[in-house]
């Protein structure tokens, strides 16, 4: 492969293929000592933001902590 003068690669389309790449996703790249790694871009999310606000209760926490507490 070539860099094209505007500094574009063409990604072969098994490997297009194998990891998921297609038109206008996005991709990172990152520097490593041997050279640069591409990889897709991704919203990485922590565990508790996936699941905040999923259980909507509508107590006051005080009160839910009260109640499974049996006061």
């Amino acid at each position: 492969m070539k860099i094209g003068e505007r500094g574009q690669v063409t990604i072969p389309k098994p490997l297009r293929d194998r990891y998921g790449l297609g038109p206008g996703m996005e991709v990172e790249f990152d520097p490593e000592e041997s050279g640069i790694r591409i990889r897709k871009k991704t919203r990485h999310l922590s565990p508790v933001r996936q699941v905040y606000g999923i259980l909507k209760s509508g107590a006051e926490t005080d009160a839910y902590m009260e109640a499974i507490r049996g006061r």
